[in-house]
């Protein structure tokens, strides 16, 4: 059990790490497109704590998923507002008549 728990870790910070450099060798053309790629991503985050939040096996299950669920919202909804304003820079200005 230990030892499993050692393994998910490890891999949970060397993910941490090559996530990290990924981001990081982005150009900033490309961070517009790329943070549409991470809300979809956490438009599943949304479906998987749904899930968690509906399964029933406990209360505490129940109200972490509730919170998965809120905090993910947020993080959609923040992304979308984000990328949205990005996109707003690069269109002309219209002359007001």
């Amino acid at each position: 059990m230990i030892g499993l728990f050692l393994i998910s870790i490890y891999i949970f910070v060397l993910a941490i790490f090559v996530g990290f450099e990924l981001i990081a060798k982005v150009p900033p053309l490309l961070h517009t497109p790329l943070m549409s790629g991470s809300n979809a991503i956490s438009g599943i985050t949304i479906v998987g704590a749904l899930v968690a939040a509906g399964a029933g096996h406990s209360t505490l299950s129940s109200v972490l998923g509730m919170l998965a669920v809120i905090f993910a919202t947020i993080n959609v909804v923040g992304g979308f507002m984000v990328t949205d304003r990005m996109l707003e820079m690069f269109k002309k200005k219209e002359d007001k008549k």
